[in-house]
């Protein structure tokens, strides 16, 4: 093993006497270095990029939220109170009355979802630092927060109090409708705030405080459309969704923040996992370079293979010389490759190089998975195309 070693590291660190065999082996060690500083680049930027998506859904999605299994609303009694607050894995909840409302704005109208909110809600969701003034609700005014998309459809302004912004809502019941007048709900607020969080959102919802909306949905007080829970740091979701479901049976559905945002956390990593697989092909493209070099170095070096094979070398040994040969370029290669990966994402991160607006930069994250991820892809790869070059070796290469 010693002896392969030796050999392998003299062949590796010294120059052949074939010029075109030295470039060709420049080439497949620096298409080792691109590919996986590239790799690792693109893995940390999409590492960036599903962080930067999520954190807009932890600024408004709780950690855990309970919604009704049928209908539109569950019943929260004064012993589910209680039950919440003496739980350990509880650190704060707020309750919701959620509803499908018809806004209207000088002859201006649009359909978003009005969010009756209790005075905990910032503490569950701290929503309040995507406000552009910095005026949040009031439990004892018709005040409402609206999203940065309601305000340009509506062309709607904060503290108007000349013309206000009407709300009209269903009104609960059952049964034929006979007078249209009487169908619905309608109100008056002052818009307070402008929230900003994402297109989808800026344009969905509209915040009122949970009187305003329990009046005019004419809710009595253990009505609820949804109930949102903030958890204590370092607890299982999985567990605290277990005792909180126990807690309201089959009459409700208790939601984690990975299962409220399922689809987008599915997507994310399918892009990951895509992009990974793309240049991983890329890299296996990049090492048939290295079979290249190896199989041309083996026939460079004919004459010294038959040397060492009479001076005793099996001819295991002398394969295993260009498979450690192939195995530690493509090892000390992606080394190499990893640290200048490294050393971008770094810069990227203290410099903001790049900048996807004016004030936002391109996000990144360093993490030991991508790493870890990219070391063992180069690896395993370059360990296969050493081995297959090295099989190239016969006997018959012996005898010539």
């Amino acid at each position: 093993m010693k002896f392969s070693v030796f050999i392998a590291k003299r062949y590796l660190f010294t120059k052949s006497s074939n010029n075109a065999i030295n470039i060709i082996t420049l080439i497949s060690a620096l298409s080792i270095v691109a590919g996986s500083a590239a790799l690792f680049i693109v893995l940390s930027g999409f590492s960036g990029l599903k962080d930067f998506s999520l954190s807009f859904s932890s600024l408004f999605d709780p950690d855990i939220k309970v919604i009704p299994a049928k209908g539109k609303t569950i019943t929260f009694d004064e012993k589910t109170i209680e039950s919440l607050q003496n739980s350990v894995r509880v650190a704060d909840f707020t309750k919701i009355i959620e509803e499908r409302a018809f806004l209207e704005f000088r002859g201006k109208n649009h359909i978003a979802y009005i969010k009756g909110i209790d005075e905990n809600y910032l503490k569950v969701n701290p929503i309040d630092s995507t406000l552009l003034y910095g005026n949040w609700l009031s439990q004892d005014e018709p005040l409402a927060v609206i999203g940065f998309g309601i305000s340009r459809i509506l062309s709607l302004g904060v503290n108007n109090y000349t013309d206000l912004l009407r709300v009209m809502v269903p009104r609960p019941g059952s049964g034929q409708i006979t007078d249209p007048t009487q169908a619905f709900n309608s109100s008056q607020l002052v818009v307070s705030d402008i929230f900003q969080i994402n297109e989808e959102l800026d344009q969905k919802y509209i915040f009122v405080n949970f009187n305003y909306a329990q009046q005019l949905l004419n809710y009595p007080d253990t009505t609820l459309s949804a109930l949102e829970i903030r958890l204590n740091p370092g607890m299982d979701p999985i567990s605290a969704q277990q005792e909180i479901q126990s807690l309201f049976g089959d009459r409700a559905e208790v939601k984690t923040r990975f299962q409220l945002n399922d689809k987008l956390y599915k997507m994310l990593n399918a892009e990951n996992l895509a992009v990974y697989l793309i240049f991983t092909l890329v890299l296996i493209i990049a090492l048939f370079n290295l079979v290249g070099s190896i199989i041309m170095i083996i026939i460079d070096k004919k004459s010294n293979i038959k040397t060492m094979h009479s001076m005793g070398a099996s001819l295991k040994e002398i394969k295993k010389i260009f498979f450690l040969q192939g195995a530690m370029m493509t090892v000390f290669g992606g080394l190499l490759g990893l640290v200048i990966g490294a050393l971008v994402v770094a810069a990227q991160l203290l410099f903001e190089l790049k900048m996807i607006t004016p004030t936002l930069p391109y996000p990144m994250q360093f993490t030991i998975t991508n790493f870890l991820a990219v070391f063992l892809t180069i690896s395993i790869l370059g360990v296969l195309a050493s081995y297959l070059a090295s099989s190239t070796i016969r006997p018959k290469l012996l005898q010539d």
